[in-house]
């Protein structure tokens, strides 16, 4: 399904107007049902839904692992049905428009990244190289200036990278991605094109992944809760400098 979709509109310029057509975002609405009860009505870009439902199911406490999962519906890209093979009480929760923050309902069981023996090492040119591949090919934020970008990569490669209105959401179909796939994300490092806001941090954190890297900025509280539960913050990767703002111990130094 498209993101965009061409649009003719008026433009001024230089004391001058114009006509000429524009590519916009396609802003849509994906319903996530949960064992029969809708559970959340989310604003985002109409595809990679699957990846964006389960992510945000994960990212939010009511999915721990492949084997949780009994089936997915997606006959609608926009309305995603999931069955697990347990239940799940879901009499606290209510249903609501989320465009950015999650319901939360896990965040005070937050713990620490466990300790490694080994922490994967990053080095200061790999993560230059993978970030600036993940603003390379935004393709759609370069046509419309629309959307976020979000991507995993190891000490190797981008592995995989996603777009939406919604930077959480482009968070969410990354961690889903992950999930569907069974990739191990104790080693991995997420890409955001957007700031790292602390309730980005708190899915990184509850997903295992250890490192995360932007080409904007971090809010305080990112960085504060990042010291607390051990994860590595880089922000400003921009050309060939970024700012290591906590947890170096990921990064090489040589």
């Amino acid at each position: 399904m498209d993101i965009t979709k061409e649009k003719e509109l008026r433009v001024f310029e230089q004391g001058k107007w114009s006509i000429r057509k524009d590519q916009l975002v396609i802003e849509a609405t994906l319903k996530i049902i949960l064992n029969g009860i809708e559970l959340v009505n989310i604003a985002c870009s109409p595809k990679d839904t699957i990846q964006l439902a389960i992510g945000y199911l994960l990212s939010e406490g009511y999915l721990e692992s492949p084997a949780d999962i009994r089936s997915i519906n997606n006959d609608d890209p926009c309305c995603i049905q999931v069955e697990t093979g347990s239940e799940i009480d879901l009499s606290g929760d209510s249903i609501r428009i989320n465009t950015c923050l999650g319901r939360g309902r896990t965040n005070a069981s937050l713990q620490p990244l466990p300790a490694e023996a080994e922490p994967v090492c990053y080095s200061p040119a790999h993560l230059l190289k993978v970030i600036n591949e993940l603003d390379a090919t935004s393709y759609t934020f370069q046509q419309t200036g629309g959307v976020h970008s979000a991507g995993l990569a190891d000490n190797r490669q981008l592995l995989f990278r996603y777009e939406d209105i919604g930077r959480h959401n482009a968070v969410d179909k990354v961690i889903g991605q992950a999930f569907l796939q069974q990739i191990d994300l104790s080693d991995k490092c997420l890409l955001l094109s957007g700031r790292i806001a602390a309730e980005i941090l708190m899915k990184t954190a509850r997903n295992g992944i250890p490192l995360i890297l932007s080409r904007s900025a971090p809010t305080m509280m990112a960085v504060e809760t990042a010291e607390k539960l051990g994860l590595t913050v880089v922000g400003f990767a921009r050309g060939q400098r970024f700012n290591l703002y906590c947890q170096s111990e990921r990064i090489r130094f040589d």
